[in-house]
């Protein structure tokens, strides 16, 4: 059975499993609480941040990397075009730039709005950061434009690699989305997989419902 180590991006992983139907134990990781004392989850992961998974002889960090694997050990699925597939080139373009492009960005937007001192809030680099998150979610805008979802007609892990960092925009820095964005998240929320994974990481749960 697969071990999932920590929420916040684990959603992301938890939402795939949730998906794709497959067993797995959340494993919470306190961060907060101080992970130098975690020795069980240190020794997954030393750099002592989350999402991790351990799968028998396997362990993983970064929720991206983690979600390929899952999709090519445990696929194949439709959630995972293939290569020869013509939904693939978009399908690999925003299961990337979710992490990559939005919520990369988002995590020093949201580390200067909530913990840094007064004045360092809208600093050069916050402000930089913001702007990238604003370019690249320009990106979703179009594709969205296009059809209902990043690859087209069908929802794909790269669905649930945007929806966490849409909803991280929401939450972390208040961003208000367009019609059509704001639709497809209501599209994503829909979803029995999103609201199993939900149910489970109660964490999530209560920071995106606060």
């Amino acid at each position: 059975m697969i071990t999932v180590f920590g929420e916040g991006r684990g959603f992301r992983v938890v939402w795939l499993l949730e998906e794709m139907e497959l067993p797995y134990r959340l494993r919470d990781v306190d961060l907060l609480g101080g992970v130098e004392n975690d020795a069980e989850f240190l020794a997954i992961n030393p750099a002592g941040f989350i999402p991790a998974i351990r799968d028998g002889d396997v362990t993983m960090v970064e929720s991206v990397a983690i979600m390929e694997y899952i999709l090519g050990r445990y696929g194949p699925t439709a959630l995972a075009p293939a290569a020869h597939d013509v939904a693939f080139p978009a399908y690999q373009q925003f299961l990337h730039l979710g992490e990559a492009g939005l919520a990369a960005s988002l995590y020093f937007v949201s580390g200067a709005r909530h913990l840094a001192p007064e004045s360092e809030r809208n600093n050069w680099s916050a402000r930089q950061a913001m702007n990238v998150f604003t370019t690249r979610l320009s990106l979703v805008t179009r594709q969205l434009e296009r059809g209902p979802y990043m690859a087209g007609d069908a929802f794909t892990a790269a669905d649930i690699s945007v929806g966490y960092a849409l909803e991280m925009a929401r939450k972390n820095a208040g961003v208000v989305f367009g019609d059509t964005v704001q639709a497809y998240m209501t599209r994503l929320r829909a979803r029995a997989g999103y609201q199993r994974a939900l149910e489970t990481c109660q964490a999530t749960r209560r920071w995106w419902t606060s």
